[in-house]
């Protein structure tokens, strides 16, 4: 570090100049997203060249601790990540033209990284070359403890596909469970965490000491285009199973992720199709999904209604719903029943395909659509889609108007959790009709967003 030079006396006295003070600029910080990029390669002649799968992270800003997800102290600062797909490690070349202190610190590169990153960052580049050769067999060595659900022998059941354009021949496909009481099942859990992180949104690791967690992992035994014999690893999920009174159980999806070089290909329809064949096999209560995004939602449902399909115990409640609509217009009767599925249907799906009602309710009136001639019945359709979620969102009659329902946050049933109480203001008739207009406007909305996805749906398991 530089030091100040002193000034030399001066024997004649001169008058004092005034000094001029400078302030040095504050630093604004950069953005995570800004600097930092990460590659996914599986040979080390990747390493290096930008032409690798670049990834694009949910949230990058969420793993450094300034509220704004930025970076502090740096100027000029790049940082390239490179995680092997391989072996399931990292590593990070940091580079910067300076550091200072602007007023906010310097943000600890090394312990943000390990944030996301934690014991798969190697500190030692050719150290982590040398991870392609010798972890080569890495994915190998820890699903050889697992257990294999795809494929099963004859003796153990039917596997059911619905065939979403699957871009590989399924007999090279396997499908392993790894227990958490496992140690190669936490083993390799903790290679997958940083994946988990940056790539499914609102992901959070699992509690590896948990021994009702499981992991199910999907892999390739021969992947020509790497030119490899050992498996390479497409994607995985992880489930929880609880306790079901008196002696059952029910599993649920908390992530599931095929990495990115693999995506659009199938394989993660494939992958819960295995997971809805095991849920079958084992004969638990029910198989649910936590919280899924928009797009896993639309997979998954595209999946259950070609299996309800197939399913003969509903096929008369489905063709009786359909023929209401043939009876004429809908919009000319005083009342019409509700196009919702009797309870005997929905129990029957619940025990033999561990659809939860939520989710059948779901599928229901694509089903319906489905029987549809939709030039005829479109009109009289979207009147029974705009009935049902009248009801469900607004009301059925004006005994509503002043109550309010509130959810609550709890433990418990959601579903089962809210306060209801009546409104104390005394709204004038004109905020009144402004209440009522806004609503009819949303539902307007809400109708005509799920008649495009129940359209969208039904084109795609039409044209499978």
């Amino acid at each position: 570090m530089g030091q100040k030079q002193q000034a030399s006396a001066d024997p004649c006295p001169k008058t004092k100049k005034k000094r001029r003070v400078v302030f040095s600029a504050i630093d604004t910080g950069v953005a995570a997203k800004d600097c930092i990029k990460i590659y996914l390669v599986c040979t080390k002649e990747e390493v290096g060249s930008t032409d690798s799968l670049c990834i694009d992270p949910v949230d990058l800003n969420n793993f450094f601790d300034d509220e704004e997800g930025k970076i502090y102290g740096y100027q000029g600062l790049e940082i390239t990540v490179w995680f092997s797909i391989v072996s399931f490690q990292a590593y990070a070349d940091i580079v910067f033209e300076s550091t200072s202190d602007g007023g906010k610190g310097i943000t600890d590169l090394k312990s943000a990284l390990q944030n996301i990153f934690a014991e798969t960052l190697v500190d030692n580049k050719d150290e982590f070359l040398q991870t392609f050769s010798k972890d080569v067999n890495f994915i190998g060595s820890l699903v050889a403890d697992g257990e294999v659900l795809y494929p099963k022998d004859s003796s153990n059941g039917q596997f059911f596909s619905s065939n979403f354009d699957l871009q590989a021949d399924n007999s090279d496909l396997e499908v392993f469970r790894l227990a958490m009481d496992n140690m190669a099942g936490r083993n390799l859990y903790s290679r997958l965490v940083p994946l988990a992180l940056l790539l499914i949104d609102g992901s959070s690791p699992i509690d590896v000491s948990d021994p009702r967690w499981e992991l199910y992992v999907l892999v390739q035994k021969n992947n020509g285009q790497l030119g490899q014999t050992h498996p390479t690893l497409l994607g995985f999920a992880a489930l929880y199973r609880f306790y079901h009174y008196p002696d059952s159980s029910r599993l649920r999806l908390s992530q599931i992720l095929v990495l990115p070089p693999y995506q659009r290909k199938g394989f993660g329809c494939f992958l819960l199709e295995v997971l809805n064949n095991v849920a079958i096999s084992e004969n638990v209560y029910d198989f649910t999904i936590e919280e899924p995004l928009s797009q896993l939602l639309q997979m998954r449902t595209c999946i259950d209604v070609k299996r309800l399909r197939g399913f003969g115990p509903i096929q008369e409640a489905v063709e009786s719903a359909v023929s209401q609509f043939k009876l004429g217009k809908l919009s000319k009767k005083v009342s019409f029943p509700p196009l919702l599925p009797p309870t005997a249907a929905i129990v029957d799906v619940r025990k033999s395909l561990k659809i939860t009602k939520e989710q059948f309710l779901h599928c229901w009136e694509i089903l319906v659509f489905l029987g549809l001639e939709p030039d005829k019945h479109m009109e009289d359709f979207i009147l029974a889609v705009s009935s049902r979620m009248r009801d469900e969102l607004i009301g059925e009659s004006s005994d509503a108007e002043g109550k309010q329902v509130i959810d609550v946050p709890t433990d418990y049933d959601q579903e089962m959790s809210f306060v209801m109480f009546r409104s104390t203001s005394n709204a004038t008739s004109v905020e009144a009709d402004e209440s009522r207009a806004n609503q009819e406007e949303q539902l307007k909305k809400l109708v005509d967003d799920r008649v495009k996805e129940i359209k969208l749906i039904a084109q795609k398991v039409s044209a499978d």
